[in-house]
């Protein structure tokens, strides 16, 4: 099964300016993209948190909740490993599946080892501060697969996950590193 992350960020590396912030900031060419991929995966999977900023569930896909003690109108909610999430997809037919935020579940399904792709857009906006894309410590090599520019100065990036040993410079020695 495919598993991508997409997000907008701005240029200095926000998803958002809270946790309460709107989804809707980001640029038209942004949300089409979110739209056509997202619609090809056929199912969403977000924090409760990031389901809350939104109207409604989104439509003609399957929204998928991370919670512990909530169940929301219009979603199925879990609390499944990333890993046990993605086989009970598979099972039910789904070949891809979106993974839309917030921080703490693009962090978990990075740190599962389970992303294979990264769709970015990086909007010509500073928020200064705000919530980052990931909350942990992690290491992960990418490969760009394909950029563009749109006419507003958004730059829409798709990246592969290297899964394979990391190298980092750690003091002048070539350290290898293996996520898991």
């Amino acid at each position: 099964m495919k598993c991508f992350i997409i997000a907008a960020l701005t240029a200095d590396g926000y998803i958002a300016k809270d946790e309460r912030h709107p989804a809707f900031w980001s640029s038209k060419e942004d949300k089409k993209r979110f739209v056509e991929l997202t619609k090809r995966a056929g199912v969403v999977v977000m924090g409760s948190t990031t389901f809350a900023t939104l109207p409604r569930p989104l439509k003609e896909r399957v929204n998928i909740v991370y919670s512990r003690t909530k169940t929301f109108e219009g979603a199925e909610s879990t609390e499944k490993d990333p890993k046990a999430l993605l086989a009970d997809l598979e099972i039910r037919g789904f070949k891809e599946v979106a993974i839309c935020g917030g921080a703490q579940v693009y962090t978990m399904f990075m740190k599962a080892g389970v992303v294979d792709q990264l769709y970015l857009t990086v909007e010509p906006l500073v928020f200064g501060s705000g919530v980052r894309l990931f909350n942990d410590d992690m290491l992960y090599q990418l490969k760009l697969m394909n950029s563009s520019v749109t006419e507003n100065g958004s730059v829409m990036l798709e990246y592969a996950v290297h899964h394979g040993p990391q190298k980092t410079e750690s003091s002048g020695v070539l350290v290898e590193e293996r996520t898991i």
